[in-house]
This record gives C-alpha cells, structure tokens and sequence, in this order.
C-alpha cells in the first residue's frame, strides 16, 4: 500500500483554517491509500516535521497544495530539500498556483505532477499507476487517461483533458475525524466577527463567469457546479453538533450562484441561529427577491463580499464583469442592502493599465471618488482595496494592455520567491511597469485615512475608545479629502494592531 503525506503551507492569514482542498482529495482514497497531513499555519517548524514523516521510509508521495503569495515561501523551499534527500519519493503540486502556472511549476525539476483543477477523480487515479510497478512506457500511457493531470515525457509537457465538474453531492465526506487525529479541530475553529466558533466551508466549485482578473477563470472556464442545500445543511449541522460553531464562512468563489438554493439553504439552517458570510456578484444578488434577501437575513447572513472592482463602467468592460453590473449598479445596490441589514463588503481593484501615465492616475482619482461615494450612500459598506495584479488569462482587452505594457511572469519556480512576487499575489505592491511609486503611495494613504473614519467592523479588538480615537484622528482628513502623509493614523493604527481582511481574513 502506498501512503501519501500531504501539507498545506503557511497562509498570509494570521489563524488557521481547515485545509479543504486537502481534505477533499484525502476524501478521494479514503480507505485504499494511508496518509498524513502536516498543516504550516500550526507548525513552528513545518519543513522537520515533513522530514520526520518521510525518513520512515512509510511515505512514497508528497502532495502539496498551493496557493499564491505567502504559501510559495514554504512550498518552494521544502518541496526541493523533499527532491533532495528523498528523490524516489513522487512529487504532486496542485492547487490556484500549479494550475495558472504550470509551465513554470512542472519545468522547475523538482515536482512530478501537476493535478491542474479538481483532483477528487486525478488524484486517486494517479495513486493506482504510481502504486504499480510497471514499464515507464506503461506509465506514461496510463497517465495520459488521467484528466487534469499535467506530467513531462522525454522532456516535453503532456496536459491531459480538462474533465467536467463533478457532482458535489456524490463526492465523499471530508474526513474532519481524520484531521482532528492530527490536529484538534478547535485550532480551525476561531472568534471571528461573524461568532465566538467561526467555521470555513465550501459548498461549491468554479464561477460561471469570466473576470479578467481573477485566477479562477483559466482553471474552470466559466463553470460552477454546487452542492445541494440540503446536503450543505447536513455536513454544517453534523460539525455544529460535534464541535459547537455558532457561525460559518463560505469560502466559495460564487456562492450566491442559484438564488433557489441560497434560499432552500437559508430555510433550512434558520432555526441552528448560526451567523453566516458568502461570497456573491453585485448583478447576480441583485435580481433576488426582496423576500430571498430577507429570508436570508432571517437565516443569519450578515455580510456579503462582493467584487465591485470599479466605479467606472469602460473600465468594468475591460475587465469581463460580465452580466449587468454598472456604477449605478454598484450604487443602487449598497443601499438596497442597508434595507436588510446585510453588510455588502466591496472590493476594488485599483491601479489598472492604461494608455498613459496620466490615464492611470486619472482611474485612481476616479476609484477613491467613487469609493467615497458609495461611503455617503451605505456608511456600513465595508470596503476593500487591491491593487491590481494580473493573472494568466488571454482574449480580454485587460490582458492585451498587460501584454503591451511589457511586462511577465517570473520564467523560474525559485524567481516566485523573490519578496516582491509574494506583493504582487497580495494585490498590495505588485511593481508592474505603469504603476509609478507615487501612484502606490497615493493609494495606500486614502486607504489609512478610509481606514481610519471607517474602521473595518471585521476588527474584533477594536474597543469602542479605539473606534473613537481613529474617527478623530481622521475626521478632518477624510472629510477634506486630505490623504498625503498620514503618520499618525498609522501610528494608532499599528499601535491596535489593525487587522486588514484582504491580508487576515476574518
């Protein structure tokens, strides 16, 4: 029998939360194939503890799942020592990183396998023919059978079929017993503001949409399938009554897809009194019902994460938004949502290409206006601010102005380490060829001001003296637009300790 260790590197978020993607595939060979998870966000020394699991000789496949940013800074380091001293152990990287950057990824030398999208079918199948001892010629036939796999063969790179997206019901159970064997449950289960035992789940796959921005469009192409309500409400019910949570946080790139389930759904999780928070598009909430939206309120929706991403209409084109979402749009429906008393939580993507250094200047001049101004309309509308950083995705007008702008992507797995690309993947300081530092700087000192008149309520440290100290302190700037050189809102703000959910999370 062939035993897999899995691990889930560090994240930039300061608490740990369940490795789903890992649960997922450990789901998938369940019962046929041993394993064991190592978790970055609750080692202190991660790298020995692989190295302690592997010098048993019991482990024959390290799977490794990776995000970018923050997670590349373990994945990379560790997945080479792993090459060195155990180069007949296999090698599988999957996860949003691997699968934009696979050329990068499968050519660095040292990892085997590519599982580029879902693995819950790829990954046991790819088990069965590393379990076998057969030709390399056998082997490479039956890895071209496996889907979303992507390997080399005498030097050249083979990518498999891209299979369909399955049915989330049918998929197995994660294994959250498992995982507790490992690492006691309540270390995933933390105080957030949605609840005292905040819980992340994910009770879907892809988005039908494509955003010119967004890393999930090249992997699922427009493609979402979810599971059903009532299977949702089961697996929540069965970790509430096994580990108390009082509320959950849907990790789903669209959750708000199907107003239907989203409804069934709130009907039936109404009655646990659990507080809960999705992800959602501006146009597609927008059609619900204003019975849907209340019945989900009822249900303990409190917040909402939406990608506005502009305020300008030539600009969200640019970008693929898709659908109908508009600035009036965006406008109209802050507002709607203060009627239900559900928090929309904009994000903006900021400092996008353009012809000249006057024209992005200008669009960020713009994006603080607007952002000001859906302010006025909802003051509860949670905003946050990216600095935007491109993707690889082709045929939109957005990636044909990053190509003519001149710049690219790393060209070698160990460039990915380099600090600055950990910026770019935060949408924090991504150093691409229009954006000048007084631009970055422009940007980032609105958002201490913003930060410091609105303070996030995502903040659970934040005492009511501390929301009044930063309101003071920043009042005068804010409403006289006075943004340059704000020492002493970050002072107090470094001084609290100000969380920001695009870095932290809840």
């Amino acid at each position: 029998m062939k035993n897999v260790l899995f691990f889930n590197p560090r994240a930039a978020e300061s608490k740990a939360r369940v490795p789903n993607s890992i649960l997922s595939i450990a789901a998938s060979i369940e019962g046929k194939y041993d394993y064991a998870i190592v978790d970055g966000n609750l080692e202190k020394n991660p790298l020995k503890e692989l190295l302690g699991y592997l010098s048993t000789g019991d482990f024959d496949v390290f799977a490794c799942t990776v995000m970018p940013g923050p997670q590349l800074k373990q994945a990379i380091p560790f997945t080479k020592e792993i090459r060195r001293k155990y180069p007949d152990v296999k090698i599988v990287w999957g996860g949003y990183f691997p699968s934009n950057h696979s050329q990068v990824s499968i050519n660095s030398g040292y990892i085997d396998y590519i599982i580029y999208g879902p693995g819950d079918v790829a990954f046991p199948m790819l088990m069965d023919v590393i379990a076998r001892s057969v030709s390399t010629a056998e082997i490479n036939s039956s890895l071209r059978q496996i889907p979303n796999l992507i390997f080399k063969e005498n030097n050249s790179v083979v990518k498999t079929k891209k299979d369909e997206l399955y049915d989330q019901d049918l998929l197995p159970p994660l294994p959250y017993e498992k995982l507790n064997s490992f690492y006691p449950m309540k270390k995933y289960i933390g105080k957030s503001v949605l609840g005292a035992k905040t819980f992340a789940y994910h009770s879907s796959v892809g988005c039908p949409f494509k955003c010119a921005f967004c890393g999930v469009v090249p992997i699922y192409n427009a493609r979402w399938r979810g599971r059903s309500a009532e299977k949702i409400y089961d697996d929540i019910k069965e970790v509430k009554e096994k580990y108390g949570i009082d509320a959950v946080e849907f990790y789903d790139s669209n959750f708000f897809v199907s107003e239907k389930r989203v409804v069934d759904f709130s009907n039936l999780i109404k009655k646990e009194k659990l507080v809960w928070w999705g992800e959602g598009r501006i146009d597609t909430i927008d059609k619900y019902s204003d019975e849907s939206l209340a019945i989900m309120r009822e249900a303990g929706c409190v917040m909402i994460f939406h990608g506005a991403e502009s305020g300008n209409d030539e600009m969200l084109k640019k970008m693929d938004k898709g659908g109908t979402q508009s600035a009036e749009q965006i406008k109209s429906f802050a507002a709607r949502m203060a009627k239900f008393d559900i928090i929309p939580e904009y994000s903006f993507v900021v400092g996008t290409p353009a012809a000249t250094e006057e024209e992005v200047n200008k669009q960020i001049d713009f994006d603080i206006q607007f952002i000001r101004e859906i302010k006025e309309i909802n003051p509860r509308t949670e905003i946050i601010i990216y600095i935007y950083s491109p993707v690889p995705t082709e045929g939109s007008q957005l990636s044909y102005d990053v190509i003519k702008s001149g710049f690219h992507f790393p060209q070698t797995l160990d460039d990915w380490t380099d600090p600055q690309w950990e910026n770019f993947d935060l949408h924090r300081n991504p150093l691409t060829p229009w954006l000048k530092p007084y631009m970055i700087k422009k940007i980032k000192d609105f958002e201490t001001v913003l930060n410091g008149y609105y303070p996030t309520v995502t903040d659970t440290k934040l005492t009511p003296l501390r929301i009044k100290l930063l309101k003071t302190f920043s009042s005068i700037r804010y409403k006289k637009n006075w943004n340059k050189f704000p020492y002493e809102i970050k002072v107090m703000q470094r001084l609290f300790k100000y969380r920001q959910p695009e870095l932290e999370g809840f």
